[in-house]
């Protein structure tokens, strides 16, 4: 049991457990909270509550269960190796690290089936994870197989010299054809599980350019200058301009199946630890493909 004496006012229960008890997520404390573990002058609590100062907040700690990470033999498409980094297309409807509800069929899992060695730096649950992918997010991403390819990596893109553009299909035409969303991001308030545009949240810039438009769609290539939670998505829900089929933010459904938000991460481009240039980029993948044939049939 920890008990906790509030020194803070204003804040979500919630939010207030998640900067006390930092080696949980928000949302493993909002579980916390749903399952009865936390008590708030000694009754239950609300992830809504509004905390007061001098309030006594008590959270009892369940069991922590130890999670095994099971190598799965899932072949993976490495479109390029060296003894320290790795790049991987991964493809839609895998997850890039294992969570507690779902420890299987992730990246992670093939990952350690085909290689040896990999960084250690992000923790147990993500070995040689540098950044990550959506689930439905396909596309080129970063993997270290040793902790100085991870800093090497962690440091272009922290000092913006690594480029990860994106396709992504959206709604209607953006107001200016290219241009830069510097807009913060962090979690939504009102939907802890979502991401938003909110005042006095973490710098998000994301770089955008107009490649084709459609009969009210269009066709943008885009650059993270950041690397927020779901940034991409996020910024252009926000002007209004959702991608298409990302039901999450307000993306409209089109006529097609797809496996959800019609984003792809198609180029890398980095230096390797021996100072070598690498550029590489993928074609479309299927679901963009087959939207952006539809959308050019649209009269």
């Amino acid at each position: 049991m920890i008990t906790l004496i509030s020194d803070k006012s204003d804040l979500r229960l919630d939010v207030f457990l998640s900067e006390i008890l930092t080696e949980f997520s928000r949302s493993k404390n909002q579980q916390l909270i749903k399952d009865g573990f936390v008590k708030v002058n000694g009754k239950k609590g609300k992830a809504s509550y509004i905390v007061q100062i001098g309030d006594k907040i008590e959270v009892e700690m369940p069991e922590i269960k130890e999670i095994e990470l099971i190598p799965e033999p899932v072949k993976l498409d490495i479109r390029y190796e060296d003894n320290d980094i790795l790049v991987i297309n991964k493809p839609k409807n895998m997850l890039t690290h294992p969570t507690e509800q779902e420890t299987e069929g992730t990246l992670v899992n093939a990952l350690l089936y085909n290689f040896k060695t990999l960084s250690d730096i992000n923790g147990k649950m993500r070995p040689g994870i540098v950044h990550r992918l959506d689930r439905d997010t396909s596309g080129l991403i970063f993997v270290a197989k040793t902790n100085k390819g991870h800093l090497y990596l962690e440091k272009q893109i922290k000092e913006k010299t690594a480029i990860r553009e994106y396709y992504a299909v959206v709604k209607g035409y953006m107001k200016e054809p290219n241009g830069v969303i510097n807009l913060p991001i962090d979690r939504n308030p009102k939907n802890p599980t979502k991401m938003a545009v909110v005042e006095g949240g973490k710098p998000s810039v994301t770089k955008y350019e107009t490649i084709e438009t459609f009969k009210g769609y269009s066709l943008l290539k885009l650059t993270l200058l950041t690397g927020r939670t779901h940034q991409i998505r996020v910024h252009l829900s926000h002007l209004k301009h959702p991608i298409v089929n990302d039901t999450l933010y307000g993306g409209e459904k089109l006529k097609i199946n797809t496996t959800n938000q019609v984003l792809q991460a198609f180029h890398l481009n980095f230096t390797n630890l021996q100072g070598k240039n690498i550029d590489i980029k993928i074609d479309f993948d299927e679901d963009l493909s087959k939207t952006i044939k539809y959308l050019r049939g649209l009269k």
